[in-house]
């Protein structure tokens, strides 16, 4: 059996405030008392309601590390209305967030801002057709090749949605948050990304096993990485992008 995209992880200075502002941007729960939290970490998820998210929460970890460069992944949150728009903007201000310049032009109708740990993310105007029915986080826009996207597809076994002029996404089979790779040219990447997939498999599975699945598909092992015998795998993707793979249960 395959993993399942078990969390968004944010590698975070703050991690509880981090998670104070995202449960407050998206209407999110913070999820008490998992032993996932052993590291440290917050985690928020959807309300039991809300199944338009791809089955995944968001983890907040502790880490030293400043921010040093536009992080090689986002959010896109959707709007219904126009007013929705400027309600999501006005929130994530009053939290704690801030407008930045990225590059953007003034005719765009997204708005970019920063959360309070200085993470880029795009609050999109209403009427996106590419984000119609993926709920409050439309999105994760990342920057990577096809290859990646393909990967990503192949490990989680979401399908290609999207496989065009070197862009690509995936999507669950449930539907809910898109995964999308800009296509070159891809930035540099420079150190640890701030943002990383966090995968798991269900009690019993054998975690061995899907590493090596994982490895003949493109993964690779980064240098001095941990056995499988620890809390998690961690692996990069084609693209070089860390991801970990948790002990089964």
């Amino acid at each position: 059996m395959s993993s399942e995209l078990f969390a968004i992880c944010f590698n975070a200075t703050r991690p509880t405030g981090l998670a104070r502002f995202w449960s407050g941007v998206l209407g999110w729960e913070v999820n008490p008392g998992e032993d996932e939290d052993a590291q440290g970490g917050v985690a928020i998820v959807p309300p039991a309601a809300d199944g338009a998210t791809g089955g995944f929460r968001i983890r907040f970890l502790p880490s030293q590390e400043p921010k040093t460069r536009q992080n090689q992944a986002h959010f896109d949150l959707t709007s219904a209305s126009a007013e929705d728009q400027r309600q999501t903007v006005a929130r994530a201000l009053e939290l704690g967030g801030q407008h930045i310049d990225i590059g953007q032009l003034p005719e765009e109708g997204h708005v970019v801002l920063a959360d309070p740990d200085g993470n880029e993310f795009c609050v999109i105007e209403p009427g996106n057709t590419f984000l119609a029915d993926t709920g409050v986080i439309g999105a994760l826009a990342c920057d990577g090749t096809r290859e990646v996207g393909c990967f990503w597809s192949e490990a989680l076994r979401w399908p290609l949605v999207w496989d065009q002029d070197e862009e690509t996404a995936i999507q669950s089979p449930e539907g809910g948050t898109k995964i999308t790779w800009g296509g070159p040219p891809v930035a540099p990447k420079t150190g640890t990304n701030r943002l990383f997939f966090e995968l798991a498999l269900p009690a019993g599975a054998d975690r061995s096993a899907e590493v090596d699945r994982l490895l003949a598909l493109g993964a690779t092992r980064p240098e001095a990485a941990e056995t499988d015998g620890g809390a998690h795998v961690l692996l990069l993707d084609p693209d070089g992008n860390e991801f970990s793979v948790r002990r089964p249960g």
